[in-house]
């Protein structure tokens, strides 16, 4: 049991069974090393203490790891259809011209053919111009400094999920 003080959706999330707390955690990163030490650590007390047990997860991935964390990611400009995180993340390519669309599609297939990944960049609040410039400038980033570029922007995307999973906790807990 967690104590009173803990906000409500963290405590929830503390007292989930193992399975469903594991299965709320692949919703924010598809990385399994990351959610075991995120299950490992529980309880949390703050959600600041669940960040922070985050970016420490984070910073241990293996290259592995983060390609397992990369998969679960669409392409930029292109939404899993029906995923409505991924429709918001990407909300700045929402009203994006054509040209825009075919550009960033012309830049993901040539990022993902010099990584063989993924482009990843935190899209919350970004523009699709804004991606796109983004991409152009990391295309030519040696593997080694990509990686470790993923694996910030991956921290980022990390905790907006998270505290998004504690806050429509507590929302579905006062609703």
């Amino acid at each position: 049991m967690t104590s009173t003080s803990t906000p409500p959706g963290l405590a929830r999330f503390n007292d989930l069974a193992e399975p469903a707390a594991l299965a709320a955690l692949h919703e924010a990163c598809a990385s399994t090393a990351w959610a075991r030490r995120l299950l490992a650590a529980r309880p949390y007390t703050t959600p600041e203490t669940l960040y922070a047990a985050s970016d420490a997860a984070m910073a241990e991935l293996t290259t592995a790891d983060l390609a397992q964390a990369m998969a679960g990611h669409p392409p930029i400009g292109r939404p899993t259809p029906g995923d409505p995180t991924s429709a918001r993340e990407q909300s700045g390519m929402a009203g994006a011209a054509d040209d825009l669309r075919a550009e960033l599609l012309e830049l993901n297939l040539a990022y993902q053919e010099r990584f063989g990944h993924v482009f990843l960049i935190c899209a919350t609040g970004r523009t699709g111009e804004e991606m796109r410039d983004a991409v152009r400038e990391r295309i030519g980033n040696p593997p080694e400094r990509e990686r470790e570029i993923v694996r910030t922007e991956l921290g980022k995307i990390n905790r907006i999920r998270l505290a998004r999973l504690v806050e429509e906790d507590r929302q579905g807990r006062d609703a």
